[in-house]
Order: structure tokens, then sequence, then C-alpha cells
């Protein structure tokens, strides 16, 4: 495994700056593209799988976090309040107390549920400086979460479906979990009071699993304050074990914030509030994305999907033209000229690009390319348009496959 803390500073996809400060890195226009392509990604297999995406403040009351539980039992990892015309303002350390005001905020039929409440948001964790460091441990994590608010009787079934989404995001990535996790309250007391709630969460998620057919281990100590989790684990470049993507049952915040449904009696019911999140915080899937791939990441994902390289001049206006038809079709190019160094030289330049494509005179006269695979594999030369309608399909489909 690569260390995506050097390497990722290496290919120019993010940086720090002691200005800004530690554990805030910025995203350099690779890195951009990749988080940007990352993020359409599950916003389209969110939006496929019945989600309905929402924005919200990054700031929140006090009394938000007081309700929610988050001010009792995680207030060492949230920053301190801020004074703000007579009040208190938080920067949230969680995006879970706004769906559900949210959720509030409308009056719901059973009929309506289960309702599934995606975004890709802002929150921020007061990390000890020491513990900081690339894209792994930081303080500003955009975070790729959803709350599905469903009757009992749903949530097995959504638990389920999530799990399953993170599977087929993970088939799509080209990573592999180490194990998962069912995450069990401790003998702390940092977790909520409510004996008969965890007892009910714990079994609809061990259903969940054994349903999924999924092996996983039961450890004490690892839940969120307010209910149990499945944790998808998985390990990095030293070895130590990390959660990408989580699934958790909430019956706590539905009552703190006294969330209801009119159920088919005509009566008020409270809902169960799952939490759920494919790929954890952007930052974190990417650094593991980094150091899986080594910066060759899937052609989907690739910052660069296309780069074209004319062997003289008289090739360059081919070029342009390929250019542009990789525009027209959504793919990222770039034409690399030949006033940067000999073809080998430029292809070794591009060795991570998923596509190097080649346009000599030859090529040029037929209207043809010849194509250079990133594993080192080259293509006779065909005509352009039958290179790019395949190139696009394995795109599209998001194919961990360069050719087939």
């Amino acid at each position: 495994m690569y260390d995506h803390r050097k390497l990722g500073r290496e290919l120019g996809l993010f940086d720090t700056d002691p200005l800004i400060g530690a554990g805030l890195p910025y995203w350099l226009p690779d890195g951009a593209t990749v988080r940007h392509t990352l993020e359409e990604y599950i916003r389209t297999a969110e939006r496929r799988a019945g989600y309905q995406h929402v924005y919200s403040p990054v700031l929140g009351k006090r009394q938000l976090y007081e309700i929610s539980g988050h001010w009792s039992h995680y207030r060492d990892d949230m920053f301190p309040p801020m004074d703000s015309g007579g009040e208190q303002v938080v920067l949230r350390p969680s995006l879970c107390p706004h769906h559900a005001v949210i959720f509030r905020s409308r009056s719901h039929s059973y009929r309506e549920l289960p309702l599934r409440m995606a975004e890709l948001g802002g929150m921020y964790r007061s990390e000890l400086s020491g513990v900081l460091g690339g894209l792994t441990r930081v303080r500003a994590i955009q975070l790729n979460d959803a709350h599905i608010f469903c009757t009992m009787d749903q949530v097995t079934e959504e638990a389920q479906a999530a799990l399953q989404l993170i599977r087929r995001a993970y088939g799509a990535l080209g990573i592999s979990p180490t194990r998962y996790r069912l995450s069990l309250p401790g003998s702390s007391g940092k977790y909520v009071a409510a004996q008969e709630m965890w007892q009910r969460a714990i079994a609809l998620l061990t259903e969940a699993l054994d349903r999924s057919g999924l092996l996983y281990e039961a450890v004490e100590g690892e839940a969120a304050f307010y209910g149990p989790k499945i944790d998808v684990q998985f390990t990095d470049k030293n070895g130590h074990e990390f959660t990408l993507s989580t699934v958790q049952v909430d019956f706590h915040q539905p009552e703190q914030f006294d969330l209801h449904y009119v159920g088919a009696d005509g009566a008020k019911h409270r809902p169960v509030m799952v939490h759920r999140s494919i790929v954890g915080s952007v930052e974190r899937a990417v650094a593991h994305l980094i150091e899986q791939h080594g910066g060759a990441f899937p052609a989907w994902l690739a910052p660069t999907q296309v780069a074209i390289l004319p062997i003289s001049d008289a090739e360059s206006p081919d070029a342009a033209a390929l250019f542009e038809r990789c525009l027209d079709l959504g793919v990222r190019a770039k034409i690399v000229r030949p006033d940067q160094g000999s073809l080998g030289a430029r292809i070794r330049g591009v060795r991570l690009v998923p596509y190097q494509a080649v346009i000599g005179p030859k090529e040029s006269a037929n209207g043809h390319v010849a194509l250079r695979l990133r594993d080192g594999r080259r293509i006779n030369p065909q005509p352009v348009g039958d290179v790019l309608t395949r190139i696009d399909a394995l795109i599209a489909t998001h194919s961990l496959e360069l050719w087939d």
C-alpha cells in the first residue's frame, strides 16, 4: 500500500498550509475532480434508491445539540460555542439533528414511509492537533450521510438495502472491506441509558446482517451514544483498522425531537431513524482509494481519463478534434503536446491515465487512434468513434476493466 499523505501531494490531489490550519486540507484541481466524481456517483446511486437530497446549515444553536444528546455525550469532540446575537451557535458534529428537524417541519403519513433523506454535508470535529494528518484525520469533514425515517417493520429491509448500496459502491471503487462489525455499547456512561431501546435496535441490525449473509463480529464499546451500528472496517497501509461505512438504528433522536407520523389508524406513531453512510467521509474514502490504487484510480474516477498524444505538430488539429469529442461525451481529456517532450517521455508522464491515445501520420490519415492502456496493453489502431464509444461505455457502467 502507498501513503496517501505523500502520494496525494505528489499527484497534486490535495495539500495543506499552516496558515489555513492543521486538519484542514484543501483540494487541488485533480483532487477536486476525484471528489466531485465520487460525490456524483453517490448522489446518483441514492436517487435511484429512492433518496431525496437536502441541504442544511453547518451551524446550529447549542440547544439543538442539547436535545439530540450530542452536547452531553459528545461535547469533548465539538468546537466551542460562538456567541452571536445573544445566542450560542455551534459548528455541527453531525448531520442527524438537522435532518430530524427537517422531518419534523412537515406532517407525514405512513404512506410516505420509508422517507429517505440524504445529504453530502459538512461537519466538524475538534480533533487534537497531534492526531491530525492527510485526509484521514481532519477537522472539517464532508460526510456522505442519510437518514431513513421508517416504521419498525421496515427497519430490517432498509438496513439490508443500505448494505447493498455500500457493497455495490465498493465494487465500483475496487475496494474490499476487512470485516463487518456489529458495534455494541460498553459499560461506560457515554451511552444513552435505555436498555429496552438498545435490545430492540441490536436485534434489528443483527437480523439485517444475517439476512444479508454477511459474516460479522460483535464488539462492545464501539456503538454510537444513541444506538448500535454496523461498521464496515478497512485496514490502512500501517495495518490500522478504520471505519468507512456505517448503518445505525436510532430510537433515541425520534423520541428527543418528538418525531411522529400519522398511521393507518389516524393516530400519531413514532418513526425509527436509520442512519446510513455509503462511503463515510469523502476525505477518508479518497485517502483509502489513493493508498489502494496508488493513484491509478478506476477509469470512471480518474482525474484525466484520456491523454491525447500527437506525435508531431502536424497531428495537432486531429488531437484538438479528439479532445472536443471527448468533451462532448463528458470524458475528461487533455492534450500532451509534442513540445512537452519525446513521445516516450510524454507517455511516462501520463502513466496513471487509463487511456493514452497516440495520433501519428497513419492514424491521422485514416481517422484512427492508437490506444495504449495504463496496464501496458496496446490496442491496434481503430476508428476514433469506435474507441470513444467503448471508453464511454466502460466509464458509464463504472467498470473496473480498461478494455473488454
